[in-house]
């Protein structure tokens, strides 16, 4: 298929997904919307996808939405936004929290409004160091949507969630590393390198085990301890069931390396 706003390639069990409206910063329209979600329609569909790797081509990750976008441009007829949140960001937001793949996202420059709120949702976010992550609705009269109202307090209390969301203050990525906000901060220059190497790690793991682990860990707020401990035992019982981890206990028995199969 080609794709008019972004780069989407498969390799190695990888596919890496680059935001590609470089001119402006990467902001989604609606065909970028569409073209996002060809891509994950095709990556559900290839069953030798393993993880799947986010970035924005050139000096931006992505600036949220394009405001000058007919689906949300402000002129003198009311403009429904719920349903662009519906149609569109939603869906992208359930996506990357439910595939059932580990999902790394690569922050490269700002990562504003619903852009900052799409690497949130993913598993692992990395950013170089000149990257900065700013909830700028508030600044329009909107709210943090795209999961931020969910996800921004979990990540980070609600005093900082509040901080961020109604001043708009930019937050750097070190800071955005030393308040939980992301995995990681790195030199810029080696950004992908280290992206490309955690996914390629991980597209070739033991991919059951490491979807469960995205599954509960991502569920557990919904759960008392009790209730959690007994989907635990529930899952390591059918985990322990698997190829994979008797591969994975014969490999260190042996001393050798792993070659997992989901299955």
């Amino acid at each position: 298929m080609t794709y008019q706003t972004i780069r989407f390639d498969i390799s190695d069990g990888v596919a890496e997904l680059t935001l590609n409206r470089p001119d402006r910063l990467n902001s989604f329209n609606t065909q970028m919307h569409e073209d996002v979600q060809a891509a994950f329609r095709a990556i559900e569909e290839d069953e030798t996808v393993r993880a799947v790797l986010i970035t924005g081509a050139g000096r931006g990750f992505c600036a949220g939405q394009d405001l000058s976008d007919r689906a949300v441009a402000a002129d003198e007829a009311p403009v429904d936004l719920g349903y662009t949140v519906e149609t569109y960001y939603n869906p992208l937001i359930r996506k990357l929290t439910s595939i059932p793949i580990p999902v790394i996202c690569a922050v490269n420059g700002v990562a504003a409004g619903a852009g900052a709120n799409i690497a949130l949702a993913c598993d692992i976010v990395l950013a170089g160091r000149s990257a900065k992550f700013i909830e700028s609705f508030a600044n329009i009269g909107l709210i943090p949507d795209s999961g931020g109202t969910y996800h921004l307090p979990r990540l980070l209390g609600q005093a900082r969630a509040l901080g961020m969301a109604l001043t708009g203050e930019p937050i750097l990525a070190d800071k955005a590393e030393s308040w939980g906000l992301i995995w990681k901060a790195v030199e810029d220059e080696v950004l992908m390198e280290e992206a490309r190497a955690i996914a390629q790690k991980l597209a070739k793991g033991p991919t059951q085990g490491l979807a469960s682990i995205k599954a509960l860990i991502r569920s557990s707020w919904s759960r008392t301890l009790e209730a959690q401990t007994e989907l635990e035992r529930d899952t390591m019982r059918r985990l322990g069931n698997t190829n994979d981890y008797r591969e994975a206990v014969d490999a260190f028995l042996n001393k050798r390396t792993p070659k997992f199969t989901n299955s």
